[in-house]
């Protein structure tokens, strides 16, 4: 491929599919912001992806292609990624949760931006260690497949020595009255250390966790600093518009 554009879109898709198995050619269409021709062409020069049933996959996956774990929202995600990488500056200590907007988030600092990064999560190390300006810890312990957690097998984690100046944290609902939730109790352990270790509580999450809920409680919308979200929120959860975050 000649034209650094061109380069940049596949530097771009090869990113987003270290956070999920494909992603549709109308999706990347959205998420670029160029025509689904143009992504057409630009997958002929590369030998890393290819495009199969209207997905864009990696090719190394080829084999395994089976839509049995199709990520959603894929859109969604980027622009709530894209708003909350703005709030990253130079010299920042930054927790960074689990998830697929953690990992949208990831993709989309500037690789100008010297920063240290404490990471629980395997998707989102992986999209961080490219970048040569950001320092990583690693959170210890054991993996858990399904969600690409690290949880601590000791009394002690790093999460217990290192104050941050951010800390990023996703949630899968967002209710009025049962607060945010996730799936996993561990998952929810340890966004609950994270925000009491940092300075600034930051929560992200796309307009679909809406008035979901699920089963492990993280805590209360009020305990954030700053919310992230890429529709506005409905006026009955009573949220300071100070407190929401728009770029």
């Amino acid at each position: 491929m000649n034209n650094t554009k061109g380069n940049y879109r596949i530097k771009k898709l090869e990113l987003l599919l270290k956070q999920v198995d494909k992603i549709h050619l109308r999706e990347a269409s959205a998420i670029l912001n160029v025509s689904e021709m143009t992504i057409r062409r630009d997958l002929v020069s590369t030998k890393s992806m290819s495009l199969l049933g209207g997905y864009i996959v990696n090719e190394i996956k080829n084999n395994y292609f089976l839509l049995e774990q199709q990520d959603k929202n894929v859109v969604e995600k980027m622009e709530v990624g894209k708003m909350a990488s703005a709030l990253i500056e130079d010299g920042d200590v930054i927790f960074f949760d689990c998830g697929t907007t953690i990992a949208s988030l990831a993709s989309q600092i500037s690789d100008e931006i010297k920063f240290t990064a404490i990471c629980c999560s395997i998707n989102t190390f992986m999209i961080l260690q490219e970048k040569i300006n950001c320092n990583i810890l690693l959170c210890g312990g054991h993996y858990l497949r399904d969600n690409s957690l690290i949880t601590s097998i000791q009394n002690h984690s790093i999460l217990d020595s290192v104050c941050t100046t951010k800390a990023f944290i996703a949630t899968s609902g967002v209710d009025k009255q049962h607060g945010l939730t996730c799936f996993r109790f561990s998952e929810a352990q340890i966004k609950q250390k994270a925000m009491a270790k940092t300075q600034k509580k930051i929560l992200i999450f796309d307009h679909t966790k809406l008035k979901q809920v699920h089963s492990a409680y993280i805590g209360q919308l009020d305990e954030f600093d700053l919310i992230v979200c890429n529709r506005p929120i409905p006026e009955d959860f009573r949220i300071p518009s100070e407190r929401i975050w728009r770029k």
